[in-house]
Parts: C-alpha cells; sequence; structure tokens
C-alpha cells in the first residue's frame, strides 16, 4: 500500500524534500572537547509509543562517531536502520533543542510553518509512507534506506488549516485508541495476578479440599513416602537391568563403540529446614514439602553440539519455550545420531530453563510429542518419575509464584543473564501430593485457566486490531476521508487557507531564500 494519489484538486502530491530542509551537521574541528551534550540515538525510541524515552550524556572528546545532527524541537526522527520497526519519534521536548542525534536517523524537518510538522510526523507513521522505503533496503545484517530514499517519497499535500485539523482529529482518536489499549493491558495484568492465585490455592489443596473430603483411605505423609522409595528403587534397578542388557551386547558385538555407561545412583537429598519451610505455603495434613530431586531419575542437560539451520530433526532451544509451552518456530536442527540418541524428548518431558535473562530464568513447558526432537544446553530435562508425579502439576507449580519466588533467591547473577544449574534445580522446594490427588489438582487449575486462555486470546486480538485501526486512521488521514464535512468546512474558511498548490509554491520560494542565505560569500581580491 502506497500513500494515496487520487487526491482532491485543493491538494498536491510532492516530494518530501521538496518542502523539507536537511539539519546542520556537526563539524568536530570545531568544537569543544569538554563540552557536554545530549545525544539521541535509535535505541532510545519506543517503537510502540513512538516517543524518546531515553537519551544520553557526552563530553566531544568521548562521542560516538555517528553523533552528527543538530536536532530542533519539531524534527521527526526517522531511523533509516529497519525502518520496519518503525523507530521514529518527534523531538517535542525543548531539552532537545540544538542537541545531537545519530547519523542513523533522517531527520525530517519542515522548510516553514507552512508544513506543519506534526502532518510530517503522522505521514512518517503510516504503512503508505513505510512499505516504499522498506522494499529499498539494502544490507543483511542492518539493512537500512538512505536520506535521499526518504527525502524521496510522494506525499500528499493539504492546505495548512486542513494540515491542522487533520493532526488533531489524528491525535483526538490516538487518544481514544491508547486508552483503550491501557485498559486491555491493565485486564491483561490483572489476569496475570488471577492465574497465580488460581496456582497458589492449587499448591495449598484448596482447590481439591471437597474431593479429599469425599474420599476414605487417604494415604498418610509416612505411606507417601515409603512409596517414594520404592519407586526411586525400582526405577534404578530399571536402570541398571538396562545397562547390563546394553553391556551385554556391547561384548557380544567385540566391544564395538562406546561402552554404556552404569547409571549413578541418584543421591539422597537432605530434608528442608525449618527456615526453608517457614516461608512456603502451608499444606493440608498428610501432604508436605519435600525436594524435587527426590521425584527424579537426575536432571539432564541438553546438547552443546552446533546446530544447523538444516536437518533431521530439530533442537529445541530456550526461545521456543513461551507461555509454558513449546512453540515450533525459529528452529534449528541436527543430523547427529549419536546426539539424537542421547538427547531425544519422550512424552512428557518437563525441560527447564537454566540460563536467561533474570525474569525468564526457570521458564518451563511440557513436551507432548508433538514432533521428533532433542534439547539444547541451555535447558535440563529433569526426568520425574511418572509414577510419582503428574508432568502438568510440576510445570504448573515450577511457574508459579512460590517456585519463582525460590529461583530468585538461588539463581546467579551474571551481565545480562542468570543461571540456576541442575543441583540448585534439585533442591527446589516441592508440595508433595499424591499422584491421583495431582491429576485432580491439574483438570482444576486447567478448568479455570482455560477461561483465562480465551480472555487473553480475546485481548491479544483486540491489541492487534488496535494496531490495525491505528493504521486505518492514518490511512484515511492521508486520503482526504478523515474530516467530516463540518470539519473541512471550518478549515477552508480559515483566514490562511489556500491551495496546496500555492502553498506549495510559497515552501519553496521560503526555502530558496533560505538557501541563498546559507550561501558562503565570496571574498573580493584586491589586484
Amino acid at each position: 500500500m502506497e500513500l494515496h494519489t487520487n487526491i482532491r484538486s485543493d491538494w498536491s502530491m510532492v516530494k518530501l524534500g521538496d518542502i523539507c530542509e536537511k539539519a546542520a551537521k556537526i563539524k568536530r574541528q570545531d568544537v569543544i572537547p569538554d563540552e557536554e551534550f545530549i545525544y539521541l540515538d535509535i535505541g532510545g525510541i519506543d517503537n510502540k509509543s513512538n516517543r524518546i524515552v531515553d537519551h544520553k550524556k557526552y563530553h566531544w572528546k568521548d562521542a560516538p562517531s555517528r553523533a552528527q545532527q543538530i536536532v530542533k524541537v519539531g524534527d521527526t526522527l526517522f531511523s533509516t536502520v529497519r525502518t520496519y520497526l518503525k523507530n521514529i519519534a518527534m523531538v517535542d521536548n525543548s531539552m532537545f533543542e540544538n542537541q545531537i542525534c545519530s547519523s542513523g536517523f533522517t531527520v525530517i524537518r519542515a522548510t516553514s510553518e507552512l508544513a506543519d510538522s506534526k502532518y510530517l510526523f503522522a505521514i512518517s507513521l503510516s504503512e503508505g509512507f513505510l512499505q516504499p522505503l522498506n522494499k529499498l533496503q539494502t544490507g543483511t545484517s542492518y539493512p537500512a534506506v538512505r536520506d535521499h530514499d526518504v527525502f524521496g517519497q510522494i506525499i500528499p499535500l493539504p492546505p495548512l488549516p486542513e494540515q491542522l485539523a487533520i493532526v488533531s482529529k489524528i491525535e483526538q482518536l490516538f487518544s481514544d485508541l491508547d486508552n483503550g489499549i491501557e485498559n486491555f493491558k491493565k485486564a491483561q495484568e490483572q489476569l496475570k495476578i488471577y492465574r497465580q492465585a488460581v496456582l497458589k490455592k492449587a499448591f495449598e489443596g484448596e482447590l481439591t479440599k471437597k474431593c479429599r473430603e469425599e474420599q476414605a483411605d487417604l494415604p498418610s505423609a509416612e505411606e507417601l513416602l515409603q512409596q517414594i522409595k520404592e519407586e526411586r528403587e525400582k526405577h534404578y534397578q530399571k536402570q541398571l537391568d538396562g545397562w547390563e542388557q546394553d553391556l551385554k551386547e556391547w561384548e557380544y558385538e567385540g566391544n564395538k563403540g562406546k561402552k554404556p555407561t552404569k547409571p549413578k545412583k541418584t543421591k539422597e537429598l537432605f530434608p528442608l529446614t525449618e527456615k526453608e519451610l517457614a516461608v512456603l505455603l502451608e499444606l493440608p495434613d498428610g501432604k508436605f514439602w519435600l525436594k524435587l530431586g527426590m521425584l527424579t531419575l537426575n536432571v539432564e542437560y541438553g546438547t552443546s553440539a552446533k546446530s544447523k539451520k538444516e536437518g533431521k530433526i530439530p533442537v529445541l532451544r530456550m526461545g521456543n519455550i513461551q507461555n509454558n509451552c513449546f512453540v515450533w518456530n525459529d528452529l534449528v536442527y541436527t543430523d547427529d545420531e549419536d546426539e539424537i540418541n542421547k538427547y531425544l524428548l519422550k512424552k512428557g518431558d518437563v525441560l527447564f530453563n537454566r540460563t536467561n535473562s533474570p525474569e525468564l530464568v526457570g521458564k518451563t513447558a511440557i513436551y507432548n510429542g508433538e514432533k521428533t526432537a532433542i534439547f539444547a544446553g541451555y535447558l535440563i530435562r529433569i526426568n520425574q518419575i511418572h509414577s510419582l508425579v503428574n508432568p502438568n502439576y510440576l510445570n504448573y507449580f515450577l511457574n508459579s509464584y512460590t517456585a519463582k519466588v525460590h529461583g530468585n533467591t538461588v539463581k546467579t547473577d551474571g551481565v545480562n543473564q542468570s543461571n540456576i544449574n541442575g543441583e540448585k534445580l534439585k533442591n527446589y522446594p516441592f508440595p508433595y501430593f499424591s499422584l491421583l490427588e495431582q491429576h485432580q489438582i491439574v483438570s482444576e487449575i486447567e478448568t479455570r485457566l482455560s477461561i483465562c486462555d480465551k480472555m487473553e486470546e480475546t485481548i491479544t486480538e483486540s491489541l492487534q486490531k488496535a494496531e490495525s485501526l491505528r493504521q486505518s486512521i492514518l490511512k484515511k488521514a492521508f486520503e482526504g476521508k478523515l474530516l467530516n464535512e463540518k470539519e473541512l468546512e471550518e478549515a477552508r474558511n480559515a483566514p490562511d487557507w489556500e491551495p496546496a498548490e500555492k502553498l506549495l509554491e510559497r515552501i519553496r520560494q521560503e526555502k530558496q531564500i533560505k538557501e541563498n542565505n546559507n550561501k558562503p560569500t565570496r571574498r573580493k581580491t584586491h589586484g
């Protein structure tokens, strides 16, 4: 979609550069090294609100090489790098007057007051302006356009009073839209709080209280502990039997290949201390907290082998965990048979993200057998004993507030990254209910959270529609269809109304005068 060209007779289609002047470039040889200035860079633009949200201060002696252009209030800073990201903002704060911006911006500055700065800013946000520029981008890592590509775009220019009326109407409609978006975002936050409230009640045993009251002969805590001990021994024996069989086959084949490794018996973990228990949720009678490692056959790190863009099967990475589920996009692959055999995922495997940003470390997801896959090294397979732990119960708990708080106390923080290793994961506190009650708890959680999911989906769709509506408003504005007849009549009755053709001629004259005044004068020589 390009900007509308079938316009009214009192509008004109103009090249953006014809009604703009270029920002002055700073001359490094003329600056004072210790002088401080404000620097505006692409990273300081919030591309959701299209506002300047951050700036930096430098002395010229330490200034980045891209600090080149002098900005003025009313300028539109249009990022020429990855224009589809819409890092575009208007300079609307007097503190930035005569400060410096990056050469990564095209500075859109109206030549005169006959072209409204806010109108040009609104133009720059429209898909009709952006899409042709996206096609002109060159480069791979940082695709970009050039200043003359931006200034070469053809835009509609209405009479000045109509420009002002259009801007006013856009601001009014955008304000209403932003209020609606803010309400949707508040609803999203409330859903997050509700989700955590559901999980808290679930792991306190509140959601299954009635079920427990209706059941007789429920196992005691001692009986459950004995069951855990027996199941751990049984599963370890099963591992030993498998190893012995593999060893016999290896010896029968003449010791070819790698010798099967004897499985290690999982270490007994110290019980949770009184201090640790004091900060945890209070559980019903017969239920108790223990360490997660007591319910596993050891935890297991994923493959560290290099993956490829194409291959036999996908390798799931931390980015594939979204909202407690796996998403099957942005995949990498492997053909390595040894890696596939070692790290092949089984249905019901719960994977824990051991390294990520501080707010995302510890997120989990269940592999449900969607596609044959293995897992990467930043993920840990928990290897829970399925006769003791429902994988969905485990997944929900590890994403609960209690588990997140514990994770924050044991994580190791580095530069922009946090880590929770396998040993710390095994020592996570875990609320133990019988397997039957775990199934019931999961059912109660999912009944409630399915309603949340539907509401979340509705809100997400509404937010997407809001962005489409924003573009629809801009499209109508630059087709001359946004103002109603009354608003249009008021603009036409303004004392400074004149057809855009005359307006454009006056802009050109003003621009020519400015350019003549800025031309350097030649000094006379005397013979």
